[in-house]
């Protein structure tokens, strides 16, 4: 049985040593343009600049293109392919078939993963994806652990599943929503819309408070909580997993370290002894609810719940 890899989501090149220090194994960059709701935002240069850093650490980057393309972009896909291949990047993450076949055009070696956050629900989609190229398949948010385990069980592909950070409700290619709420007198209301940034969704009703933020892509509604696995991770790793995502959208550099030392310790923990997991993983919860925004709870998301849309 094989540790997974620890997935991060870094803010800045800055961050990126740091995080490999404190026990990430991988990072997930790039820019807007082409990857869909990213922590932090890498140009070219940028991109560069991390990989060889990551890689002097014997970690690995993966380009996110996951992006769902218009026709006017798709003439660019093979250029943006050839240069993160140029930069050595260790795979590009993808969700539109676009982004696979200009792979297999200008870069046939690269190795792909399939992300689509709310379609990876079952083995059989994730072998569909795996027989047309991609090494990995992204699971959605939505399934619980059961379905995790028992796709792990049957897939012919590396699994990552989301283990800890905020997770994506709603996303729409426009940017009216809030006008749409306020037209029609809905409860509830967006905060801060006329700075387009740090924008929340009120929902009076229910008490919930969802972040917005809009980019390139559109608008993105993010859940209300946290979701945050760390005392739960046993199941997971002994079906062999092959990655656990930490995601630090809408976080700080700060709270992304010391998340990412936290799933670093309770990993390291279960594989050299369970028991020392067992005995350790509510002190390390404890840890991160006493860092924990209070105005976003922690929560289990779907992985205790049934599989309903």
């Amino acid at each position: 049985m094989k540790k997974p890899e620890i997935l991060v989501t870094p803010l800045s090149v800055e961050d990126i040593l740091p995080l490999a220090e404190a026990g990430a194994d991988a990072f997930v960059i790039g820019e807007q343009r082409y990857g869909l709701r990213l922590a932090g935002e890498f140009n070219r240069e940028q991109v560069i600049k991390a990989i060889e850093v990551a890689h002097s650490q014997g970690k690995k980057v993966y380009v996110a293109m996951n992006a769902i393309f218009h026709n006017e972009k798709v003439d660019e896909l093979n250029d943006y392919i050839r240069f993160a291949a140029e930069a050595n990047a260790d795979a590009i993450i993808f969700g539109d078939p676009a982004v696979l076949m200009a792979a297999k055009e200008t870069a046939p070696d690269m190795k792909l993963h399939w992300s689509t956050e709310t379609t990876g629900t079952n083995w059989y989609t994730c072998n569909y994806w795996g027989r047309k190229g991609a090494k990995r398949a992204v699971l959605a948010r939505e399934i619980n652990l059961d379905a995790i385990v028992e796709i792990k069980e049957k897939a012919e592909v590396e699994i990552e599943v989301l283990v800890h950070g905020m997770s994506c409700m709603f996303q729409s290619k426009r940017s009216l929503l809030g006008n749409y709420y306020e037209y029609q007198g809905k409860v509830m209301e967006v905060e801060n819309r006329k700075m387009s940034e740090n924008m929340f969704l009120h929902d009076k009703e229910r008490g919930n408070k969802y972040p917005i933020f809009e980019d390139e892509n559109g608008t993105h509604i993010m859940s209300p909580n946290d979701i945050c696995i760390i005392d739960e991770l046993q199941d997971m790793l002994e079906a062999g997993v092959d990655s656990f995502k930490i995601d630090g959208i809408l976080k700080t550099s700060e709270y992304i370290l010391a998340i990412t030392k936290a799933y670093r310790e309770a990993i390291d923990l279960y594989f050299e002894d369970e028991e020392l997991y067992e005995d350790k993983k509510e002190e390390l919860l404890a840890a991160i609810e006493e860092i924990q925004p209070s105005d976003r709870p922690l929560d289990t998301g779907f992985f205790f719940k049934e599989t309903v849309y």
